[in-house]
């Protein structure tokens, strides 16, 4: 029988292509774009999934994860806003 998880796929533009992140399980790739970095990133996943033991999947799957809002105050950025630039 097939589970069907929900992890978090991050994504970032570095250079002229896109890094993906999956955190949950520590598993990163890679694509020219959004879109294939997101699917070579669902690939390498279930890529892992399909070679893993139980025991490696459950221990990964364990960790916390937490996503959440970060807002930190960047002095440089409301000097350039307060002088109009």
């Amino acid at each position: 029988m097939k589970k069907i998880l929900q992890l978090t796929a991050v994504i970032e533009q570095e250079g002229d292509g896109y890094v993906s992140t999956c955190p949950e399980l520590g598993i990163v790739s890679q694509g020219k774009t959004i879109e294939k970095a997101r699917l070579n990133l669902l690939e390498a996943v279930e890529g892992f999934f399909e070679v893993a033991s139980p025991s490696e999947i459950r221990r990964r799957l364990k960790r916390k994860t937490y996503v959440m809002p970060l807002m930190p105050t960047v002095p440089a950025l409301a000097k350039q806003t307060a002088r109009g630039a």
